[in-house]
């Protein structure tokens, strides 16, 4: 398996959902690295418990993505003569990889897993991907639907019902709820990505209705049946959302079954948005560095984390304002040389993401340039 290799691109790319994806991971990049955690402005952070900030669309946008590209990378392989089989061996072989670059990046610097993440974001999306494409492969579209419902049923119905020990049933506060208790008895003192272990089932469902989306993109409709589709259905799932947050609030954290529909909603209508400038009224030139950072989408994500927590390692030794030399991280001496001077709090921490985010941009530039695609 080549993790790094020259592609030629052979068949038409949907251009509208590469850049869909480029701004999702742009979108990772700069929520996941501001100069000062300390300094922030809140549409950048997530929001703590109920609700919803920008920052929170970020990551099932992407699991609703992946869905989405199953409908064309799967079909394409299955009209070359591809087997269900060996189309599942090589989902397996991907969700491995990409569980594999999460462990890698989550390990560092001392791999000491009890205290490292072992569910982080990239293994969420190896775990899920896993799931939800096994269910693409060999479930026909009707199943696939009555299942996307039945994971946000059955999750809600978990939710509500599994008494807490000390606590009792329907708890959906930070504390005394199913979600984390599942955790407690199942990770044993390791640690979990933020959603935990239970949200793993609602997951499925973002992906899968990416899926079906992706199904109706592939379909033979005009160009114009399929944005008004995504439109109309984007904003009744939107509505959807909002009145399912009543009784099971909209959270990002529980991966709520209000937060699935809601924020397919929003994908729906991003993708509307984009399918309609790019694929409809053919203005394409302005997307390509959307469009290159998504052709590159885990690259992006892995090498950019990777860089960052080396930032945050490495030290260097810098003058105090008493006269003494201190050791600093590598990332403070560049945000308080290059931003922190003539900026406030906020605006320089925002500042340093900007520019490490387009950074990224150019780096997947080059590759696109020079035909250069991560392979999984």
């Amino acid at each position: 398996m080549n993790l790094l290799a020259s592609e030629t691109v052979r068949h038409p790319r949907l251009l509208s959902l590469d850049a869909f994806r480029g701004l999702t991971i742009g979108g990772m990049i700069l929520v996941n690295n501001p100069g000062n955690w300390a300094h922030v402005y809140p549409p950048l952070l997530h929001a703590e418990w109920h609700g919803w900030t920008p920052t929170d669309l970020i990551f099932p946008f992407f699991l609703f993505i992946v869905g989405v590209a199953m409908a064309f990378s799967f079909a394409g392989r299955l009209e070359r003569g591809h087997s269900r089989k060996r189309l599942a061996l090589h989902v397996t072989v991907r969700s491995a990889a990409l569980f594999a670059l999460g462990m890698v990046l989550s390990g560092i610097p001392d791999y000491d897993f009890s205290h490292r993440l072992i569910l982080d974001v990239l293994q969420r999306i190896g775990v899920v991907y896993l799931v939800s494409a096994l269910i693409v492969l060999y479930a026909s579209h009707r199943i696939e639907r009555w299942l996307a419902g039945i994971f946000l049923v059955v999750y809600w119905i978990l939710m509500v019902v599994i008494p807490v020990p000390g606590y009792g049933r329907g708890i959906l506060a930070p504390e005394g709820n199913v979600w984390s208790y599942v955790d407690t008895i199942l990770l044993q003192g390791w640690h979990s990505h933020a959603e935990g272990i239970l949200s793993l089932i609602p997951s499925f469902s973002t992906v899968l209705l990416g899926h079906l989306t992706g199904e109706w993109l592939r379909s033979d409709k005009s160009d114009q049946e399929k944005v008004n589709l995504l439109f109309v259905l984007g904003n009744v799932a939107l509505a959807g959302g909002l009145v399912l947050d009543v009784w099971f609030p909209i959270n990002k954290l529980l991966w709520s079954s209000s937060y699935v529909i809601f924020t397919a909603g929003f994908a729906l209508n991003v993708l509307g948005v984009l399918y309609w400038i790019i694929e409809i009224r053919g203005y394409k030139r302005w997307s390509l560095p959307l469009v290159s950072l998504g052709m590159n989408a885990i690259a992006a994500f892995f090498l950019s984390s990777l860089v960052a927590r080396l930032l945050g390692l490495l030290t260097i030794p810098t003058m105090a304002p008493d006269g003494t030399t201190v050791l600093v991280s590598l990332k403070g001496f560049l945000f308080q040389t290059l931003f922190a001077g003539w900026l406030s709090d906020a605006s320089a921490s925002l500042a340093y993401a900007l520019s490490y985010t387009v950074l990224w941009m150019g780096v997947m530039w080059m590759f696109y340039k020079k035909k250069l695609f991560l392979k999984l």
